[in-house]
């Protein structure tokens, strides 16, 4: 059970578990004691003593519940300690759903902690319950971790967790909290049980994890603290702008648009747009949105109510724009930036939009009224249109109630886009002509002129009628000053020749010089100068005035009582030469009129008339405008005009009255009215004028008056001044300033409405001249990072017009610099407050640093002569020119093996260590080299693509080239890669060529997905093939030739294994086809089985697949099946339904060096021939087609299988003097022997064409061959020319089929092929190892080799070879025996061991010799090694000797069938052997007697053969036969395993010259023996170091050793007691004989001795020479060598290791033990 920890909190108790099994289960109920489940009772984990007191006793109650449903049963042990007890131990049953109350009683004696424990015991085992009692101590509870949300930088996230007092004391606790978190609150108190939340707010700095600590200390004198890990993370924001796809019209597109365009906006209007902020992280971004800040105070059309938001992650913000023009035909620009927090990133919104106003236009600017009579009238129509969409408020400028001219609408509002015909009626009063100039105004646009002209006749005065040319007449007269004289002076001038008239009919002064300047013409002046250069308003008119009137506007005032109100003089001056006359239109029902109203002035003098006021009613308001005319007196009567051309129109006066009757002590009417007036005057440069409209409508039931005190604003000129409002109408204003300075200028005009001062207006615009204010940015330095030479590096550069008028900016470069710089556009507008990016372009010609200077030039889009022409700027540039290289971080780059006509793609790290960027072109160059034809290749497309052939790399940095190889051939590529800088004059690959510097080498070797056939065996009914033959019958070698051809596009037409047909033969693309043949087997025998060997001697992985022909069909539905087939499919289909063609496994991957078994069978189930085209499919590699076919035949069919109808002999050297012998194989695939004969008629015609001599011979023409078994035919092929041979023999098959084959035959000229000869390069010897993964089911044991070639060999001498039968098999033992098929080739074939006993595990080696004699010859030997299990081989013969031993037996008895020597007897057991006891056990005594010479079943050797599947009828016969004999046992099947043997052998003469270098190999020099040198070398090698081994002799070997040394007998002298021994004690004895002679019996004896010697030498030298002698030594040698390979295949001596010297031989002087003493010198 696991007790809680001290000082943790209540969160942390746990449960120490006292055995295993104990399962606790957390009670899913609330409580305040956490309880746990124990095999059905449920209890508090613990429990738990407070508050407790020193002498007092304390009780708590353990409650235990049984929430089993059944009845639970428990015992309990106390407490250990004296301090917790309870009641006495008794045993406790609970029934389900019942409660036991067990009291614990607490006595505590000192002031600590107690800790102890109840335990209680179950059958299923035992747990525990803890009893704690605890001081009181301050202990507070919060969670260990915190994880905040994520928050973005500089933002501020929050959460909360709670903090309990789980302590016994008030606890005060104050946090320690590392930035960026803090604490809200930071300190506090908390009460015993008592909570509060705390919030932990994060507001980081830096995007990155944060995984921090805070520290909580609380409690009272001890401090003590615990942690909290606060974790959050925190991420940049990014913030991107995007305008929707309408609201950015115009704008170049993309997927964000940052420009914002609000197209045309009527004046006046206000429109909103929305733009949204998408937030691109996962962070909420909090972000203000400002405007950009300009140098100069300006009125913003452009708003924005948000100031700051925050974008939800993944989220966005709509920001709505508001744009409210205010003058016409301005284009406003500006700028809001998105800031997010901390001024991190910043988005700017660009938002642009212009202004546009009404378009209206008089279809004609006069109207010709021509004449009628007085007290008559005439209306003519006005058209006024508006082809602008912005309602028109237009006003025309005339008092319609006191005038000659009156319109039916003089005011209104033209609609978008419509026409208004206008009524103008002519009403004249006098008998004269009448022109009025009547201006039109409207309303944010400039005003409009028409002339109102007509002529009224009485019938006393009849004027010349006023047309049209005469008004156009008077415009060019007045230029030309000559409008101030009358007609008549005019006429008199005329005719003296002092006046001229020109080509238009107007008058002109004759030139005094002919050459002199043409005269003035009439000009159409600007309608706003016209309007204001009256003369009146300003001092400035267009032209003198020829009549003038004062004044022109007057305010009567208040003119109570009505009856004493005073006229108003006015007074009228004649500025002409000739005498005028004035008459005003009297106004009928008006209260002004004026007196006289016809009167004459002379020239150049001044009349007054007088103004009266006479109003009908006080308390109104009263306002009026006076016309009068006036004109020449002269022209009062037609007949007074002598020319046309002197008519003069009259001029218009017009005086403007306002008076009010309100008493003081009344209020005036209170004006309803609506102004719009702009707060800006248009923009304009300093000392021009610049203009505005305003517009106040009366929108009450009653008339408004209007005056405008100029004098309290004289900067702003107000149009009109005064004047009055009908109800409904509107009247239209025009303001002008002239602003001198680029200060801004506040301008308050007081417009007094109704006469009364309290209703006065105070109207506030602004004013400033625009002055051509440029802003370069970076304070005009533009800096340019390093650039290659000859390179450009391009910046972009902002300009920005700081003013509210577009001006013209032109860049200047000075001319040595402009190779070096240029900018884009060099020239360009720039629209108000627009900022502009152009590109600046920095092209170095040499390695040094630049300091260049730019001009840029600014003027206004319209210049004016007032303003300055332009200023400039200065740019200052800052620039290097430098040198650098790129360099691949990987020079050589090895891709290994790409799969031909696959990708493989890597990345080339590109590396620029300069202080430039570098703009680059790359260049591949392509090798191939291998097996290959060079021309052919050069040819080849690249193999190697460039993702990016060009690029830039900054400075300092890496760039990724992305490259992609696909070879087409098997063979290895090299590419170099090479880069070259681009500059403007070297663009492409051509220019560069000669610049390009070798980058990186990139190889590959491109490979086929291929394998190859390394082995293969046979079994079954194929058991007896030799591997040479089933090799030939599969085609394995040009099935190997085939995988290894490069691969054609055909073969790639399905890369991998594809259902591609509808068709049951599916069509093939592969140009290789091959058979692969099952041989021939009789109907009923054993499936043919053939083993592959799959091995990947490639480099990369094969997958391959045998594809039947369902394999490659399509699923197609039934209806769309041809349901009629032909025999060829009908024969697949069976076969195939019936799987006698089989493959396993059909398909696999074999990885590099892996290798891997493929089973193929053939069941000979129906009798005939079967073929099956199987498609070899490798994935990405070859298709190679394989035709199965088998052959099936009857038992008692004689049948030889001929793989093919031709064989090719072996080449043979033309004058050859001793041809091989050559081998043709027939396979017997019957049951039956075969008796074979070869007709001999056309190899004897073949002999009589060439000259008798047997270029083919047949050595056995006739032979056996036994069932399943190899035959051979014997040739010899002996051509006489370097030609082709061929013949067609038949070979008849005694009972069977005979078969026509073609033998061929090449002869050559050995001088001609030189050593090159085909037939001593294919016996060169070699060997092909086995492999132990090829094996057939069963099989125990392996060959270490499977083919042994022994090359080109001499007659009569012997070559040998060592193979190993390995016993495969753990834990049986095998038997094995070497079977040679033929007598022959047991001649000159030997094995040893012949036969013998393999243990598990165990290799026995077996040497192969071959020793030809006779004629030279082919060898082509299948060995066959027959191997057996030990195990059931003894089976067999224990088997055998019980059933010979029981017919002996058989023999001798007999069985008695009388029916009454005993009782009731038994069925006899229908098995064949069964045992005596079992059967005398239930017979009676008498009948057990008799049963012990019971008869055997009869004897018989009936061996069961192998019948065909679906002979059931013919087995259970034999069965039912069987069952009552006892057959005799059969031996057990061996394994065979074949070994091929081949060789060629040669006579000693031919293989002499033939192969001279290889002689000694198999000759034995015989002077070896006699040589000196020889033995003297042996000799020496005695004398060599001793080897490790040379440590364990015995002593008596030593002892000899050293008298051989200390010997001073010569070798040749001690070589006789070799050949013949003598006992040691006769030769002591002859010599203590003689010893006693003289010395002449002594040199005798010598001389006797040494004559002996000699002719024992003479002896041996004989013998040596005797080939008995050599046969014996190298015999001797032959197993000595043998011997050491034995050893070293058991690991016995390793024949590569160098021998370890570890002790010198002792040297003679050390074996003395006891040295004799030094000789004395005394």
């Amino acid at each position: 059970m696991l007790a809680q920890a001290h000082g943790e909190p209540q969160n942390s108790d746990s449960f120490r578990k006292l055995c295993c099994g104990c399962v606790r289960k957390l009670s899913t109920r609330k409580a305040k004691k956490k309880k746990g489940v124990f095999w059905g009772i449920e209890v508090a984990e613990t429990l738990r003593w407070r508050g407790w007191e020193l002498g007092k006793e304390m009780i708590k109650h353990l409650i235990l519940k049984n929430v089993h449903e059944k009845t639970q049963k428990l015992s309990y042990r106390c407490p250990s300690t004296r301090f917790f007890f309870t009641v006495f131990p008794q045993p406790i049953t609970l029934s389900p759903g019942m409660s036991l109350t067990l009291p614990i009683v607490f006595r505590p004696t000192e002031k600590r902690e107690y800790e102890d424990s109840v335990c209680f015991k179950k059958a299923e085992g035992e747990f525990s319950v803890t009893l704690r009692a605890t001081l009181p101590h301050p202990c507070l509870s919060f969670p260990a971790t915190v994880q905040l949300p994520i928050c973005a930088v500089y933002n501020v996230t929050e959460t909360t967790f709670p903090v309990r007092n789980i302590g016994d004391l008030v606890t005060v606790f104050a946090w320690e909290t590392p930035s960026p978190f803090y604490m809200i609150p930071d300190c506090g108190m908390l009460n015993p049980g008592a909570e509060c939340m705390v919030k932990v707010v994060f507001q980081p700095k830096v995007a990155m994890v944060y995984d921090v600590a805070a520290t909580c200390w609380f409690g009272g004198e001890e401090k003590q603290k615990r942690t909290i890990q606060l974790k959050a993370l925190a991420k940049y924001p990014y913030l991107r702008v995007s305008v929707t796809e309408e609201e950015a019209e115009g704008i170049q597109a993309g997927k964000f648009r940052d420009v914002l365009c609000f197209g045309s906006v009527p004046v006046g209007t206000t429109v909103e747009k929305c733009v949204e902020i998408f937030n691109m992280s996962v962070v909420d971004a909090p972000c203000r949105i400002e405007r950009a800040k300009d140098p100069l105070v300006r009125d913003h059309v452009f708003s924005c109510d948000v100031s700051h938001g925050v974008v939800p992650a993944k989220g966005k913000l709509v920001l709505c724009i508001r744009f409210q023009p205010q003058t016409v035909g301005e284009h406003s620009t500006d700028y809001f930036t998105i800031i997010s927090a901390g001024c991190l990133l910043q988005t700017v919104l660009k938002v642009v939009g212009s202004c546009k106003g009404p378009l209206v236009s008089l279809h004609q600017y006069s109207v010709d009224f021509d004449w009628i009579n007085l007290g008559e009238s005439l209306m003519e129509t006005l058209k006024i249109s508006n082809i602008s969409d912005v309602p028109a408020y237009y006003q025309f400028d005339i008092d319609g109630r006191g005038s000659v001219f009156s319109l039916d609408r003089p005011c209104g509002v033209l609609e978008g886009t419509t026409t208004l015909a206008l009524k103008v009626t002519f009403r004249p009063t006098h008998p004269i002509s009448y022109h009025r100039r009547v201006v039109c105004l409207v309303h944010h646009q400039e005003p409009m002129y028409v002339d109102f002209f007509g002529t009224c006749h009485s019938d006393i005065a009849k004027p010349a009628i006023l047309q049209a040319r005469h008004l156009s007449w008077y415009r060019t007269n007045t230029v030309r000053g000559l409008t101030f004289y009358p007609p008549d002076i005019l006429s008199v001038m005329l005719k003296d020749g002092k006046l001229q008239m020109d080509e238009k009919g107007a008058l002109m002064l004759p030139p005094e010089i002919p050459q002199d300047k043409p005269p003035k013409e009439y000009f159409e002046a600007n309608s706003m100068t016209e309007y204001f250069y009256d003369g009146v308003s300003s001092d400035l008119a267009l032209f003198p005035p020829h009549v003038s009137v004062s004044p022109r506007e007057y305010d009567f005032g208040c003119c109570v009582p009505l009856h004493k109100v005073e006229p108003l003089p006015l007074c009228v001056t004649n500025h002409t030469k000739g005498k005028i006359t004035v008459a005003w239109t009297p106004s009928h029902g008006s209260a002004f009129r004026v007196s006289p109203e016809i009167c004459d002035i002379p020239p150049l003098k001044s009349s007054a008339f007088r103004v009266l006021f006479q109003p009908a009613q006080l308390n109104s308001l009263y306002a009026a405008e006076l016309e009068g005319f006036a004109f020449y007196k002269v022209l009062r009567h037609y007949s007074n005009i002598e020319e046309d051309a002197t008519i003069c129109p009259s001029w218009c006066l017009a005086v403007r009255l306002r008076a009010h009757t309100y008493e003081a002590e009344r209020e005036h009417f209170i004006p309803q009215y609506i102004l719009d007036v702009p707060k800006v005057f248009p923009p304009a440069a300093p000392n021009t004028d610049t203009y505005c409209s305003m517009l106040l409508l009366n929108t009450g039931t009653s008339l408004i008056t209007f005056s405008v005190n100029q004098a309290a604003c004289p900067s702003v000129l107000v149009k009109p001044c005064s004047g009055h409002i009908i109800p409904g109408g509107h009247q239209i204003f025009f303001l002008s300033t002239h602003p001198v300075n680029t200060t801004s200028q506040q301008h308050v005009l007081p417009l007094q409405l109704n006469s009364y001062p309290g209703y006065t207006k105070e109207i506030a615009l602004r004013s400033c001249g625009e002055s051509l204010l440029l802003l370069l940015e970076g304070d005009g330095n533009l800096y340019f990072k390093p650039a290659y030479i000859g390179t450009s590096s391009t910046r972009m550069y902002t300009i920005k017009n700081c003013t509210r008028l577009p001006m013209v900016f032109t860049w200047k470069i000075h001319q040595s610099d402009s190779k070096i710089l240029s900018v884009s556009p060099t020239a360009g507008i720039l629209q108000p407050y627009e900022a502009m990016a152009q590109a600046w372009t920095f092209t170095p010609d040499k390695e040094t640093k630049y300091l260049l200077r730019a001009m840029v030039f600014v003027r206004r889009k319209s210049p004016d002569p007032v303003s300055p022409k332009s200023v400039g700027y200065a740019l200052r540039i800052v620039g290097e020119g430098v040198l650098g290289t790129i360099r691949a971080q990987k020079e050589h780059l090895d891709l290994g093996n790409v799969l031909v006509g696959d990708l493989q793609s890597c990345s080339v790290v590109l590396l620029n260590d300069g202080i430039c960027s570098l703009k680059y072109i790359l260049s591949v160059e392509q090798q191939i080299t291998g097996p290959c034809d060079p021309e052919e290749v050069r040819s080849d497309p690249l193999a190697l693509e460039l993702e990016q052939a060009r690029g830039m790399i900054p400075a300092r940095s890496k760039a990724f080239v992305q490259i992609t190889v696909r070879p087409a051939r098997r063979l290895h590529y090299t590419w170099s890669i090479k880069y070259a800088i681009c500059t403007p004059t070297a663009t492409d690959l051509a220019s560069t060529k000669e610049e390009q510097q070798p980058l990186c080498c990139i190889v590959a070797t491109g490979v086929y997905p291929t394998f190859c056939i390394a082995d293969a065996c046979s079994a079954g009914s194929a058991s007896g093939l030799s591997k040479l033959h089933l090799w030939r019958l599969f085609s394995l070698d040009t099935l190997n030739e085939y995988l290894e051809r490069d691969l054609t596009p055909s073969e790639l037409t399905y890369r991998v294994p594809t259902r591609h047909s509808t068709c049951l033969i599916p069509p093939v693309y592969t140009p290789h086809l091959l058979d692969f043949n099952f041989g021939a087997a009789p109907i009923g025998s054993e499936p043919t089985l053939v083993m592959l060997l799959l091995a990947n001697k490639g480099v990369v992985p094969v997958e391959w697949a045998f594809l039947f022909p369902s394999d490659q069909k399509m699923d197609v539905e039934h209806w769309a099946e041809d349901a009629e087939f032909s025999p060829h499919e009908l024969h697949q289909m069976r076969i195939q339904d019936n799987q006698l063609f089989s493959v396993s496994p059909k398909s696999g991957k074999l990885l590099p060096g892996q290798e891997e078994s493929v089973q193929l069978s053939h069941r000979h189930d129906f009798i005939g021939t079967d073929h099956l085209p199987v498609l070899l499919k490798v994935s990405y590699g070859h298709e190679i087609l394989l035709n199965f076919s088998g052959v099936t035949v009857e038992q008692d069919q004689r049948y030889i299988h001929f793989a093919s109808t031709k064989h090719f002999f072996t080449p043979i050297a033309i004058g050859t003097s001793h041809p091989p012998t050559q081998l043709y194989e027939l396979y017997n695939g019957g049951a039956m022997p075969v008796m074979f004969e070869v007709q001999l008629d056309n190899i004897v015609r073949i002999q009589e064409e060439n000259f008798q001599h047997p270029v083919f011979a047949c050595l056995t023409p006739r032979g056996e061959i036994p069932p399943g078994t190899t035959g051979h035919i014997e040739w010899i092929f002996s051509p006489l020319e370097a030609r082709m041979y061929l013949v067609d023999v038949p070979i008849h098959i005694l009972g069977g089929e005979s078969a026509l084959i073609t033998f061929q035959g090449i002869g050559y000229d050995l001088n001609t092929v030189g050593d090159t000869a085909t037939s001593s390069q294919v016996f060169s010897p070699s060997v092909f190892p086995g492999s132990t993964k090829l094996t057939v089911p069963g099989q125990a044991a392996t060959l270490s080799h499977h083919r042994i070639c022994l090359g080109n060999i001499p007659d009569c001498t012997k070559a040998s070879r060592l193979v190993f039968l390995n016993n495969i098999s753990e834990s049986k033992a095998v038997v094995f025996a070497w079977q040679i098929s033929t007598c022959k080739d047991k001649r000159v074939l030997q094995i040893a061991p012949e036969s013998g006993v393999v243990q598990p595990g165990e290799s026995i080696p077996c040497f192969i010799a071959l020793r030809p004699s006779g004629s030279a010859s082919f060898y082509s030997i299948d060995l066959v090694c027959e191997v057996y299990i030990q195990e059931s081989l003894v089976q067999y013969e224990r088997d055998l000797q019980e059933w010979e031993g029981a017919k002996e037996r058989q023999a001798v008895e007999f069985t008695i069938t009388e029916k009454d020597l005993g009782t009731k007897k038994k069925p006899k057991s229908p098995a064949g052997r069964s045992s005596d006891s079992a059967e005398t056990e239930n017979l009676p005594e008498s009948s057990a007697v008799i049963r012990k010479y019971k008869t055997l079943p009869p004897i018989k050797n009936h061996p069961m053969p192998n019948l065909p599947a679906g002979h059931f009828q013919r087995r259970l016969l034999l069965d039912k036969e069987a069952s009552r004999v006892w057959v005799k046992p059969e031996p057990p099947k061996p394994i065979l395993l074949h070994l091929g043997v081949t060789a060629r052998s040669y006579s000693i003469e031919d293989f002499y010259s033939n192969f001279t270098s290889e002689f000694p190999k198999y000759f034995l020099s015989r002077g070896l023996l006699e040589n000196t040198q020889f033995h003297d070398a042996v000799r020496r090698s005695l004398d060599e170091p001793i080897p490790y081994f040379s440590q364990f002799r015995c002593e008596e070997s030593a002892e000899l050793r050293d008298r051989r040394q200390c010997s001073t007998v010569p070798s040749r002298v001690s070589a006789s007691p070799d050949l013949y021994p003598e006992k040691d004690g006769e030769r002591k004895e002859t010599r203590q004989e003689t010893s006693p002679n003289n010395d002449l019996l002594e040199s005798w004896e010598r001389m006797s001795e040494i004559l002996h010697h000699e002719q024992l030498r003479e002896q041996k030298e004989m013998m040596s020479r005797q080939p008995a002698f050599g046969n014996l030594v190298e015999l001797l040698l032959e197993n000595t060598l043998q011997n050491i390979l034995i050893e070293a295949s058991r690991g016995e001596v390793v024949l590569t290791a160098r021998p370890r010297v570890i002790a010198l031989p002792p040297s003679p002087s050390r074996r003395i033990t006891n040295p004799a003493p030094p000789p004395s010198r005394a």
